[in-house]
């Protein structure tokens, strides 16, 4: 039984693209037919269709090969599951072009060196994340979802509303809204007696 090359490529968001990674894995000596991904979803979530497939298509002697380790697993528990399964099943994991043999000592602790750096690299992204957030908002750019109307609108809406001449459907077509926001608007707005 000859060995097979099964590639794996996943990006994290709907709006990136996965043809250089697949253009990448068919440079190492994947087969197109061979190349399962995930769109949309990020290393963290270990629920991925696309990871389980390639993970079920690899058998004894295969290889798994994947363009960078962070597209594989971004937390070290995951890394180590997923190293896991590939020793139980002997097969190797290729990442870039580097073969690394999961069942050699020095195999799998460049695996976990490396896995640590993806997960450090994961934490920095986040915590940087964090940090331009709480920058952004101590000089007021990070206010949230702004309002559909302007004050003086809402007051307008709320006097149609409780003036009881239009209908709510009337309403929010006369502002441009749906039907929830002139609700929320007036059941904001307290009433006067």
């Amino acid at each position: 039984m000859s060995a097979y090359m099964v590639g794996y490529a996943r990006v994290s968001t709907n709006q990136q693209d996965l043809t250089a990674q697949r253009n990448q894995l068919n440079t190492l000596g994947v087969p197109e037919e061979r190349i399962y991904t995930d769109h949309g979803l990020t290393g963290t979530n270990r629920d991925r269709p696309g990871l389980n497939q390639a993970l079920a298509a690899v058998r004894d002697g295969d290889t798994l090969v994947i363009t960078k380790l962070d597209r594989l697993a971004r937390s070290l528990p995951d890394a180590r599951d997923i190293i896991e399964e590939l020793t139980k099943k002997n097969v190797k994991l290729s990442i870039g072009g580097s073969i690394h043999d999961p069942s050699d000592p020095v195999g799998r602790l460049l695996f976990n060196v490396l896995a640590m750096v993806a997960e450090f690299e994961s934490d920095l992204i986040r915590a940087r994340t964090r940090e331009g957030m709480q920058v952004a908002k101590a000089k007021g750019r990070l206010r949230g979802k702004q309002p559909k109307l302007s004050k003086n609108q809402e007051a307008h809406v709320v006097s149609l509303y409780r003036g009881g001449q239009h209908t709510t459907a009337e309403i929010a077509e006369l502002f441009g809204v749906a039907r929830s926001t002139v609700y929320r608007i007036v059941q904001r707005t307290p009433t006067l007696n």
